[in-house]
């Protein structure tokens, strides 16, 4: 895994940053001051995963068959009802992070995970190539022990087994309140891709790359 998606992702973000100017204006679709209580879909469970910025992450597992929802937001921190703004600053204590409703029956909980550790650095503290900070850390937020129990074990095996260079630093704790981003970070890519360099430059490739490694797992067009 050595030389992964990952390492070829680190080259292209060196001179682009997730963290841009928010738009003057943002009509809400989605209450963020209220953390999100969604009431699942039968047959349904939920992961929430942090890997450097949403807007990558979000259209990564969209694209999987199983993958009911993914939804940008912030969750890990103290400060109550975050803005896009204030998490830019480091200082909430919250990671941006995604929070996904999945099938179990066409998905697991251990293929989401496979997903997660391939599409980002999960060596880097607190940083994901020019995205830097604790709000771009990697983590996994876990609902339940037996989450808990594969992330744990994931991650262990995979650094007993020298897939990375260096140990991996990725945060496994419990999920707490979890804050969905402001309506127009919600699919981020879809709606910026022609719009922002960002997306052509770097979630872009990264997509292509995901794409190619995960060919058996997305949604059929």
């Amino acid at each position: 895994m050595k030389t992964t998606l990952t390492a070829a992702i680190v080259g292209l973000t060196t001179l682009l940053s997730c963290a841009q100017k928010s738009p003057t204006t943002t009509k809400l679709t989605m209450d963020n001051t209220m953390e999100s209580k969604k009431q699942l879909p039968a047959g349904t469970e939920i992961a929430t995963f942090a890997n450097g910025c949403f807007w990558c992450t979000e259209a990564v597992f969209e694209e999987l068959e199983g993958v009911v929802s993914a939804t940008s937001g912030y969750t890990g921190g103290q400060t109550k009802n975050p803005t896009y703004k204030e998490i830019c600053t480091g200082n909430t204590g919250h990671a941006e992070a995604l929070e996904i409703v999945y099938e179990p029956a066409k998905i697991s909980f251990d293929e989401l995970l496979a997903v997660f550790w391939e599409t980002h650095d999960p060596t880097t503290l607190n940083r994901q190539g020019a995205d830097v900070g604790t709000q771009y850390r990697s983590g996994i937020f876990y609902h339940n022990q037996e989450q808990k129990e594969k992330a744990e074990k994931y991650k262990a095996e995979l650094n007993k087994s020298g897939a990375f260079d260096k140990p991996i630093v990725t945060e496994i704790t419990s999920a707490s309140l979890f804050y969905p981003a402001e309506d127009y970070h919600q699919q981020y890519f879809e709606n910026n891709e022609n719009a922002n360099p960002y997306c052509k430059i770097v979630i872009r490739p990264k997509l292509d790359k995901f794409r190619k490694v995960f060919k058996d797992k997305l949604k059929q067009q």
